[in-house]
């Protein structure tokens, strides 16, 4: 009779051997937190054999996308928070008024041209 089981009960694929402690080496860990401004706490885990410049000093907080900082006390802030933008708000920074105005004029223009030939072509029919 056949179960469709495993073979040897207890076990399932990958477990390694039967018994296995240990199941390998693992490298040493250094464990650094880091603080945002809105109080969340991030412990990201970095290799004991990386030199400590090259662990970054702020990460952006998982949570609230914030920077975070090493220093409790003093969680870093973002200096000047720009407010979400709409797409007139960049064309407006880009055109002056008068430059809007004439681009207006010639899209206005160029829609009238096309409904007279349409117009016309279908009157030919």
């Amino acid at each position: 009779m056949s179960n469709g089981g495993s073979a040897i009960r207890g076990s399932r694929i990958g477990a390694g051997p039967m018994g296995e402690t240990d199941r390998g080496f693992k490298a040493d860990r250094v464990v650094i937190s880091y603080y945002c401004a809105n109080g969340h706490v991030q412990s990201p885990q970095f290799a004991a054999n990386v030199d400590p410049a090259e662990i970054p000093e702020q990460l952006d907080c998982p949570n609230c996308g914030l920077p975070s900082g090493q220093d409790k006390e003093n969680p870093p802030v973002i200096a000047k928070h720009e407010p979400y933008k709409t797409h007139l708000a960049y064309v407006k920074e880009r055109r002056t008024q008068e430059e809007a105005d004439q681009l207006l004029e010639e899209a206005v223009s160029a829609v009238r041209e096309r409904r007279i030939r349409l117009a016309e072509a279908a009157k030919g029919k």
